[in-house]
């Protein structure tokens, strides 16, 4: 009856981590179309960016900052592989995992089933987080081509309206491939409120709230958001 009740709580407890996760990522799409916050503001000044490019003879250092971009998109999902070699490696060591956790006080996961089904909810996460960021990787590369095909600054004040589309096209496509790291890095959060759960259900419902509560914060109300949204009054001071 113990490892029913235990078994219950965990799943109870999987599926509030699965409604923050799911939830959050819903209400931030959705606010942030008629609220100032992160994604808004950066897509801005990635409009700016593009406007600014064009006026440029020599794009050497837009295409260093981009290649930046891309190395810390490359940096996660090469992380993310990795991660999911070593949680495959835990689940083919379960028993020794389990005899050591059973030593521990507050544990409740005491059996390889339940450590097993655990270290597999995490590789499914870790997974989703691979795909997002590969996918947010193919986004900068497609940026890469567009960007080649930027008109040149001798030709702009000829084709004034190429130039609002060009900057239009190209900063929609980067907030995109920016939004689909931000899934990825979110995926890590969860993942890592997950490693509570091989602790206690509840431990890791109030981690699952924590990070919702600290994603929300950075999103919404931080200090560079702030920063970022400041006005024209403001710059003159």
């Amino acid at each position: 009856m113990a490892n029913t009740t235990g078994s219950l709580l965990d799943w109870l407890a999987l599926a509030v981590m699965l409604l923050c996760w799911g939830g959050y990522t819903v209400y931030a799409r959705r606010k942030a179309q008629t609220t100032i916050c992160l994604a808004s503001i950066l897509a801005m000044y990635r409009r700016e960016w593009m406007l600014r490019l064009l006026n440029r003879e020599n794009r050497v250092s837009d295409a260093s900052w981009l290649t930046n971009l891309r190395a810390g998109v490359t940096f996660f999902a090469s992380t993310s592989i990795l991660v999911i070699a070593g949680l495959i490696a835990g689940i083919a060591a379960s028993e020794e995992a389990v005899g050591v956790l059973s030593t521990l006080p507050f544990v409740t996961t005491n059996t390889r089933e339940l450590w097993q089904e655990k270290l597999m909810v995490m590789v499914l996460i870790f997974v989703y987080s691979f795909f997002e960021f590969t996918w947010s990787h193919r986004l900068y590369n497609f940026i890469c081509v567009i960007m080649g095909s930027a008109p040149l600054s001798v030709d702009i004040e000829k084709r004034p309206i190429e130039q609002q589309v060009f900057a239009t096209r190209t900063s929609k496509i980067m907030s995109n491939a920016a939004y689909h790291f931000n899934l990825g890095l979110r995926a890590y959060y969860f993942g890592m409120a997950a490693m509570a759960w091989f602790i206690s259900p509840w431990l890791f419902v109030m981690a699952s709230l924590f990070v919702s509560g600290v994603l929300y914060h950075r999103e919404f109300h931080s200090q560079v958001l702030k920063t970022l949204a400041y006005s024209q009054k403001e710059t003159n001071l």
